[in-house]
């Protein structure tokens, strides 16, 4: 039977393979705003650069230097034997193949999306497929009965890839604030730009600071409002709006949600556009993104902001 990704993953982790590391986080310099806020019955979480720590600070289909993307090309392609079925071109196989990658991702690129001025998202797992179908063509093959069917084969490389471009870690206090909030009887859910492999990347890394209750036991699945689902990335209002949606499914009304980022202008001041309570999440200098100037903005300014996660104690306490 073919592995599940989350078995994938695992099996991967078992092979002790070299993985690219990531800055331990270090909070910016800010003061904590953590005084309770009445009546708030759900917590949304932004995942890359909040609940997880990132190089970089957020996920990104193209490193902006070449040597990242050169090694998480070259091992990809190891991995999973693709020379056999490149064009020999001159040159190293990973220069053909970010060629072909950088091909592909513009091409998904200039698609657009149903609402004009939203930002579509690029969904790793549809880049793979085109590349793959091209080494197909040249009668690459694939091991089905590990891997799955070919979507689910694509989704593997896609993990993998990601994997070795970036590093990825929970960020600190990340577990024990989720499991503070699912104690404290909030409803919790994702609002985030992710791929398809990213909720099981969260539980891996979370799987390092302790103890995992059941993902069901921290999230509500209904919650989970991710990019690649949607198709359109922030700040895309309709993202939001999904979002304001799934909790309403729940009887939880936009103004009794907290949403927690470190993403300022284009992310929580949108949330707070809809009407939920905000709070900004400083605790790694390398993903905050907020200026002096746009928090003393009245419009955008957060209702909270927190320099360790666990803080979020404090803001829900009665």
């Amino acid at each position: 039977m073919p592995k599940s990704l989350q078995e994938y993953v695992d099996w991967l982790d078992n092979r002790e393979l070299l993985w690219p590391q990531v800055a331990e986080a270090a909070p910016a310099k800010a003061t904590p705003s953590i005084k309770p806020l009445a009546g708030i019955r759900g917590v949304v979480w932004n995942l890359y650069g909040t609940l997880l720590t990132i190089s970089e600070g957020r996920l990104l289909h193209q490193h902006p230097l070449q040597l990242p993307m050169q090694i998480a090309l070259d091992k990809t392609i190891k991995e999973f034997n693709m020379w056999n079925s490149m064009s020999r071109k001159p040159g190293a196989p990973w220069e053909y193949f970010l060629h072909k990658y950088l091909e592909v991702y513009d091409q998904l690129a200039m698609s657009g999306t149903e609402k004009r001025g939203e930002a579509p998202e690029i969904i790793s797992t549809e880049i793979w497929r085109r590349l793959i179908g091209m080494l197909q063509q040249k009668d690459y093959q694939f091991d089905a009965a590990f891997y799955g069917s070919l979507d689910d084969f694509c989704e593997k490389i896609a993990y993998f890839f990601h994997a070795n471009l970036q590093g990825v870690a929970a960020a600190p206090g990340a577990l024990r604030a989720l499991i503070t909030v699912a104690k404290m009887g909030r409803t919790q859910g994702l609002l985030a730009d992710a791929q398809s492999f990213s909720f099981v990347q969260m539980l891996r890394v979370l799987r390092k600071q302790g103890k995992l209750p059941s993902p069901a036991k921290l999230f509500a699945p209904n919650c989970l409002t991710l990019s690649y689902q949607v198709g359109v990335r922030k700040p895309s209002r309709s993202l939001f709006e999904a979002s304001v949606r799934s909790f309403d499914q729940s009887q939880i009304k936009a103004r009794e949600i907290l949403y927690v980022s470190s993403r300022l202008k284009d992310d929580l001041a949108i949330a707070k556009q809809l009407g939920m309570k905000t709070a900004l999440y400083a605790g790694d200098k390398t993903s905050v993104e907020a200026t002096s100037e746009e928090l003393r903005d009245i419009t955008v300014r957060p209702d909270r902001l927190l320099v360790d996660l666990r803080q979020i104690q404090n803001i829900l306490s009665p």
